[in-house]
This record gives structure tokens, sequence and C-alpha cells, in this order.
């Protein structure tokens, strides 16, 4: 009963979110709780939704003031030099632009947050993209590969899940994988090509007129040097997880709006300014905290999970490695990470070890879903990125799905051919 509930569920919330019948705050909301109370979850459907909300209180907490943080920084003039540069070396060329997104996401994507990725990129570009009218759909997708990818560094979390349910060190899992996720980064600059030649051959080269652009530009001062030395700290801070990440980010959107606008009514103003986007991005997780509670809190994610695992043949067992990579492509969109890892993973790595097949190779290939995890309504941070963009959610998701699933499989068939997934 649970499990087929949850199959239908889950068939309905993808069809309402992909079809865009209703908003995806409504869909987070309505569906789960509706499906809650037809399985007769109704009496304890407050106490699921309150955990649900504990879940992703810190993450949320996080996207509010990282938000805060880099819309200050760049009312503050901090990207201006960049944007300056970016113009004058892209010359107007969508194709250029497109390929240095790409680039500089990748170097974001370092630190394993797809959120700073989001804000300090289209900080620094989205002035460009709006003035050349290039596809926001097109830049959604191409900085949804950039943090798909960088999800997989060994501070990412995926990872350090992976290889903690496997009970393996994190070098046996992530050092074999970095050729497979070359692989993958070639194959976004590829995508950010075919995108570019698609919006040059739409819009032209465009003669961008920088001073222009840049009629606001901030003069280059000490508060200028401050606001790139308090980045670079809070970076390193995040990488280092010196302190929580939330309470990282809290202070540093206070020391931010107190140096670069030192009166009270200056820091008001400023609030709300971007009160509005804050407030989308903050609604759209909340509502997936409903999502979250009750597919999590009533066993469906469980059920889900053991009936997939039930059903796969014994014949398959010597390809088990295979499988569990292209179950973890909608595994992981439909389950948060832990219950695929700490769930599904263990069970599969048991029946795996019966043909030889290690718990690292396991790990690895538990691994090659995340460039379509990263899509999933429980990811909070493409809720930013959709915010930033003024998209509408579930046309991102169909937008995105295919190249993403790509994406996926050019790791698997890199994986394989290097031999550090066995076939």
């Amino acid at each position: 009963m649970l499990v087929t509930l949850s199959f239908v569920m889950l068939a309905c919330f993808i069809y309402i979110l992909i079809s865009g019948r209703l908003s995806a705050a409504a869909t987070l909301v309505l569906v789960p709780t509706t499906f809650a109370l037809l399985g007769g979850f109704g009496p304890d459907l407050g106490q699921m939704i309150i955990n649900g909300i504990k879940t992703v209180a810190p993450t949320g907490v996080l996207l509010i003031f990282a938000m805060i943080y880099f819309m200050t920084m760049t009312d503050a003039g901090m990207f201006d030099p960049i944007i300056r540069r970016i113009v004058g070396a892209v010359g107007g060329d969508p194709m250029k632009v497109l390929l240095g997104s790409v680039a500089l996401g990748y170097l974001v994507a370092l630190d394993g947050d797809g959120a700073t990725v989001y804000m300090i990129v289209l900080s620094a570009f989205l002035p460009i993209y709006r003035r050349l009218g290039i596809s926001l759909i097109k830049v959604a997708c191409l900085m949804l590969q950039c943090t798909g990818v960088g999800n997989l560094l060994p501070w990412g979390g995926p990872t350090a899940r992976a290889a903690t349910s496997m009970h393996v060190d994190m070098s046996e899992v992530f050092t074999p994988l970095v050729v497979p996720l070359l692989a993958c980064v070639s194959w976004a600059f590829l995508i950010a090509w075919i995108f570019g030649k698609q919006e040059r051959k739409r819009l032209g080269v465009i003669d961008l007129d920088t001073k222009g652009m840049l009629e606001g530009d901030h003069a280059v001062g000490p508060r200028f040097y401050f606001n790139w030395v308090l980045t670079i700290l809070l970076m390193i801070g995040l990488v280092m997880e010196v302190l929580p990440l939330a309470y990282l980010f809290m202070v540093g959107a206070a020391i931010a709006l107190t140096v670069n606008f030192p009166k009270s009514s200056s820091q008001q103003e400023q609030l709300a300014q971007h009160a509005p986007a804050i407030l989308h991005v903050a609604m759209l997780l909340f509502s997936a905290s409903v999502f979250i509670g009750v597919l999590s809190e009533t066993g469906m994610a469980n059920a889900v999970a053991n009936a997939i695992v039930s059903s796969i043949p014994e014949a398959v067992g010597p390809r088990l490695a295979v499988v569990t990579a292209i179950l973890s492509i909608p595994m992981t969109w439909l389950v948060s990470n832990d219950v695929f890892y700490f769930g599904m993973l263990p069970i599969l790595a048991q029946a795996a070890a019966k043909y030889g097949i290690t718990p690292a190779e396991m790990a690895r290939a538990a691994l090659v879903g995340q460039p379509v995890h990263i899509l999933s309504p429980l990811v909070a941070s493409t809720y930013l990125l959709v915010s930033m963009l003024e998209l509408n959610y579930g046309k991102v998701q169909r937008f995105t799905i295919g190249w993403s699933t790509v994406t996926c499989l050019l790791m698997l068939f890199a994986a394989t051919l290097c031999g550090v997934i066995p076939v």
C-alpha cells in the first residue's frame, strides 16, 4: 500500500511540477499533503512537517543571508571591475559570454556550494546577459552543469556520504573519478559552445557600451579591497567549515551591511530593495520542507528505495555497479542523498560483494547521478538560481534534464572506460 501510494504521489508531483499547472511552491505543499491525508497520516502530519522544516532551516538561513551578503557586495560595486574586464574580453559575443560563465562557474564551484556559484557568477554576468538578450534558461542549464559536478568534490557532500556509507577512505572514492569528472567539465564547455552558437546566430555580436553599462561604477578604494578580503576569508571559512555555514554568512552579511551602508536608514533601504527576491527563495525552500517531511517521515522514501532494490533481477548481479550508477540518476532526483546513500547503497553493495565488486567501486557508481540530483526539488540552491534569473521552475527542469542526463551517462561511460566502475 505504501509503495503504491509513494509511486502515485511521486508521479503526480513530477507531472504537476514539470507541466507548470501549479506553481512550484503550491506543488511542494499541496501534493504531499493530499497524499499524506489519503494514506491515513493526518494525525501525525503536523509533526512530520515540523521535522521537515527543521531539516531545511539551516539551509534556509544560509541562503537568505548569502543572498543579503552578495547583493550587498554587488550594490557596493565589488564586482564592477570584473564586469568591466569581462565585457572588454567578450566584446558582446554571446558565445564568449557563455563560455566565460562556465569557466567562472567551475572556478567558484571549487568550494562545493551551489548557492555561492549562482550568487557570484550571476552578480558578474547578469547585466551582460540582459544587455545582450541571451536566453536565461540556457544560462540556468549551464550553471546547473557546473554545480552538478562541483557538488562531487570531497567537501561537497555526496562524496562524503558515499564514502562514509561504504566505510572506505575518501581518496579511494574521489581520486579515481577525476578523469570522468574532467570529461563532464569538457562536456559543459561543449554545451556552452552549442548554446553560444545558437545565441550568436539569433542575436549576432553586439557592440556593447562598456562605459554605459557601468555608469554607476563605484570608485576602487579601501572599502573595495575590504570587501574582497572579507569575501575571500568567508570562502576559506566555508571550505574549511570553521563554523556552521549559515552562521558564517550571518556574520558576513552583518559586516558587509555595516561597512558598506553605515547608516541604519541605508541598511533598511538595502534590505527592502532585495526583500522580494529573498522572500521568493525562502518561500520555495520552506515549501519544500512539506515534501521532504512527508516523503521521509511517512516512510515513503524508504519504501520506494526498497521496492526498487528488491525488483533488481539476480541475473544482473555481476553488473550491479553499472545498475547502481543508472539507478542513481532518477533516484537521487526523487529522494534525498541521505536516503539513497545510507538506505539504498548499502543494500546494493551487499549484493554486489557476492560478485567481487568492492565498496569503493559501488560508492563511485552511486555518485554518477549527481548532475541530475542538482535539479531535484529537494536541492535548495536550485530555487535560488531560478529566482535570480526570474524563470519558471518547471521550465528549467524540462529544459535541463536531458542535458544533465547526458552528463551523467558521459561520466558513467568515462568511468567504465577508465576501469573505475566495473562493467
